[in-house]
Order: structure tokens, then C-alpha cells, then sequence
């Protein structure tokens, strides 16, 4: 059924809390991979692309927070990530803008294989067009 507007706000309000729980969770474990790069560590890749994207998500925090701070400017927010897509923090997006770029990303993909595919059969055409 539809959601009344005040059970909506009080999503809103979880999402946001779980977003910024999140945020400092990976803030605090990207402190800790700091301090081993600063010791002499060698981080995995896998550790290395956390502390890239937990960087990334923390600039992108300073223009969110603008919003949030700003009395009824958060009536803009929607606008703004209409124009600016990536500009909320990893860890505040929702499983449908998930399973939606994966979606963009999965077409993506298959056009390239696709464009791969005939450019290498045009490419045997051509060879054997040559040697034949």
C-alpha cells in the first residue's frame, strides 16, 4: 500500500542514518589502511580500491552536506542529483540505483562485445579476402 508522508520521512531519515553509519564505518577502516601505508604496508588491491572509493565518497560528502545543513535546501536535492548523478556518497545510494547502473554497465558491455565481435569477423573477411 502507499506510505503516508510521515512513515516516508521516517525512511528517509533511516537512510540517511544508515548511510552516514556506513560512511564513517569505511572512514575508519581507510584510516587504519592509511596507517599501514604510512608504516610500510602494502595494501591488496582490493584494499586499495576501498580506500579510492571511501576517499572518493568523503569529497562527495562536502557539497551533499551543503544540503543537509541548509535549511529547506534539501527540497533542491533532487534537482541536483538529476544533473549530477554520482554526486551522493557510495554508501547513501539505494538498491535501485544499484541494479540500475549495473544494468548500464551490463549494456555497456555487451554493445562493446557486440562492436568487438563484427569489427573480428569483418577483420576475417578481409584476411581471407587478401589470401583467398
Amino acid at each position: 500500500g502507499k506510505k503516508s508522508l510521515r512513515q516516508k520521512f521516517v525512511d528517509e531519515l533511516k537512510h540517511y542514518y544508515k548511510g552516514f553509519h556506513l560512511l564513517w564505518t569505511d572512514t575508519k577502516v581507510a584510516a587504519r589502511m592509511v596507517w599501514r601505508l604510512l608504516h610500510g604496508q602494502v595494501l591488496t588491491r582490493r584494499e586499495r580500491r576501498r580506500l579510492l572509493r571511501t576517499c572518493a565518497d568523503l569529497f562527495r560528502l562536502v557539497p551533499f552536506l551543503v544540503f543537509v545543513i541548509v535549511p529547506f535546501m534539501e527540497l533542491l536535492l533532487p534537482v541536483f542529483l538529476k544533473l549530477f548523478p554520482q554526486m551522493l556518497p557510495s554508501t547513501f545510494e539505494t538498491e535501485s540505483k544499484k541494479e540500475e547502473k549495473l544494468k548500464k554497465k551490463l549494456n555497456a558491455r555487451l554493445e562493446l562485445a557486440k562492436f568487438l565481435r563484427e569489427t573480428i569477423a569483418e577483420m576475417a573477411k578481409r584476411n581471407k579476402a587478401d589470401t583467398g
